[in-house]
């Protein structure tokens, strides 16, 4: 499956310029392009032809419209499967030049005809905005792209020119007022549901007793509610060959005071994208180390109960909410950062799990507390491996766990098998409409 695609989304407000559009010249350049890892093809070294097209003219302070219409793309659909009408979808940037210099992030809707096997891609425009900011000649080239493909499981093709490559179109812009110069693009590319978080301090108001509390007191001071809610922090997961790019999820921590100890609850995205075929009701079971530090140290686990329901083919995908209890080990301030998550795939009813380990690259601190040593509590260091399958090796990994099931799972297991995408969160399972025929 060769293609590809990362969205990248321009914002930005700004006054739209309607002008007559700059008439601009195609281009072509040399092209190389990256298959997706799981299709084992080797890079494509091709040409691509691009239309740029943008205002001939505008001021400073406006915000106008670009486009990048593919005439040709560099790489072909391969000779493996046939795309179908409306899943191909591109992303690309322009370079900004001349008078200013940055980059515009473009993008085209999923939408495409049906693409035969070795047959030429076919991507739709793709469009972005620019706010003008200085005036003189502003030059606008392409630069990389990637084309997406959703068909049974989701992959990137990446294409990047290997040539100088010239400009697509020039805008004219007549001279203003204070400008400021420097990176051109819109606004806050991609993203806002990564900050959530408004009242993300926890602890605050509910004031339960830890601070007050010494010694070995369990409860809080004058009791009521004693909820703490944490932030969505951001986490990236390298989870080795098995999914390949990681996995990049915001996470985000809750505690209720019980007592002195703590219920935890994890939550991870939601709404996810479609399953690429049926999964049984138990197919997925997640788990997560929770990392202490302040003034306790180690881990907390918590688990997640597996999908009571089958999930159809295409039908959303998410991860179930993960819980288990803190009991402190130290007095004073103790903050809670998400950690290794580990997901236990089990293909059939009966079937040994699949381990997916993921180690957390980068995380942060989700929730603080004010806690109050309790008998027996502590982080539990130990905590940190398997998934929560009794019947799952705690060393885990595709690796071990395939040699023990039939053929459908070994074949998993060495076919690049399951990739499971959070945040945007996709779980693909990857060989399996072949595996129904080993099976």
């Amino acid at each position: 499956m060769s293609a590809a695609g990362v969205a990248l989304m321009l914002g930005g407000a700004g006054i739209l310029l309607a002008a007559t559009p700059a008439q601009a010249a195609e281009i072509t350049f040399k092209t190389e392009c990256i298959p997706p890892a799981i299709s084992n093809l080797p890079p494509i070294q091709g040409e691509t032809t691009v239309s740029i097209t943008a205002p001939a003219t505008a001021k400073v302070g406006d915000t106008v419209d670009i486009s990048w219409k593919t005439v040709k793309a560099a790489s072909k659909n391969p000779d493996v499967l046939d795309l179908n009408k409306d899943v191909v979808q591109p992303s690309g940037n322009i370079t900004v030049g001349g008078a200013q210099s940055g980059t515009v992030a473009v993008q085209g809707p999923r939408q495409n005809p049906p693409i035969p096997k070795n047959s030429q891609m076919v991507l739709s425009e793709m469009k972005g905005k620019l706010k003008i900011e200085k005036a003189g000649d502003i030059t606008l080239t392409p630069d990389k792209y990637t084309i997406n493909v959703n068909q049974i499981m989701t992959t990137e093709t990446k294409c990047s020119p290997k040539e100088t490559v010239k400009a697509g179109a020039t805008i004219k812009v007549e001279g203003g007022g204070s400008t400021t110069g420097g990176a051109t693009t819109g606004g806050a590319t991609t993203g806002g549901a990564t900050t959530t978080g408004g009242a993300t301090t926890t602890g605050g108001a509910t004031t339960t007793g830890g601070a007050t509390t010494t010694g070995g007191a369990t409860t809080g001071g004058s009791g009521g509610q004693t909820d703490f809610p944490g932030k969505a922090v951001e986490v990236a997961y390298d989870c080795g060959p098995t999914v390949p790019g990681g996995i990049k999820t915001p996470v985000t921590i809750s505690a209720k005071k019980n007592g002195g100890a703590y219920a935890l609850t994890v939550k991870t995205a939601k709404g996810a994208m479609a399953s690429p075929m049926a999964l049984p009701a138990g197919a997925l079971k997640p788990s997560m180390n929770i990392k202490l530090g302040g003034a306790d140290s180690g881990t907390v686990k918590v688990t997640g109960p597996a999908n009571a329901e089958p999930i159809p083919d295409k039908a959303p995908v998410s991860l179930s909410d993960m819980s288990g209890t803190y009991t402190p080990g130290k007095t004073g301030k103790v903050t809670l950062s998400p950690d290794q998550l580990t997901i236990d795939v089990t293909l059939a009813p009966g079937a040994t799990p699949i381990t997916v380990p993921c180690k957390a690259t980068t995380s942060g601190v989700s929730l603080e507390l004010d806690t109050a040593a309790q008998p027996g509590g502590s982080g539990n260091p130990g905590t940190t491996t398997a998934g929560t399958n009794a019947g799952t090796s705690a060393a885990g990994g595709l690796a071990e766990t395939g040699a023990s099931d039939d053929g459908g799972i070994k074949a998993l297991a060495l076919v690049a098998g399951t990739v499971v995408l959070l945040g945007g969160a996709v779980f693909t399972f990857t060989p399996w409409r072949r595996l129904r025929g080993t099976r």
